[in-house]
């Protein structure tokens, strides 16, 4: 599903990774961030995708907001999974959302 966005400018969170072989309770924890992340002041909507490569894109009303999911304590439990279980890799990129447009 595509997060109807308000007008810019606001921010997108890029959450780009590579998974281990193994859910160890993955899926269950990502459902579980996406909807704590939903309750957060600032949040306005995430995408995300899987294959190969996995790409998940937050998208929030201002740094200050992103500030604040990143050091919920729930998060820092399931970046360090992430960390130890259930990534080979990834990269995380913060980006201002200065035009959008759609048909």
């Amino acid at each position: 599903m595509i997060s109807d966005t308000p007008k810019p400018p606001y921010y997108a969170v890029i959450f780009t990774s590579i998974r281990t072989l193994e859910d160890n309770g993955y899926s269950k924890m990502a459902d579980k961030m996406v909807e704590l992340a939903s309750k957060q002041e600032g949040f306005l909507g995430v995408e995300s995708a899987r294959e190969e490569i996995g790409i998940t894109v937050s998208y929030w009303k201002d740094l200050d907001s992103i500030k604040k999911w990143k050091k919920n304590t729930a998060h820092l439990e399931a970046q360090k999974k992430g960390q130890e279980l259930w990534y080979k890799s990834y990269k995380t990129r913060i980006s201002k959302v200065e035009r959008d447009y759609s048909f």
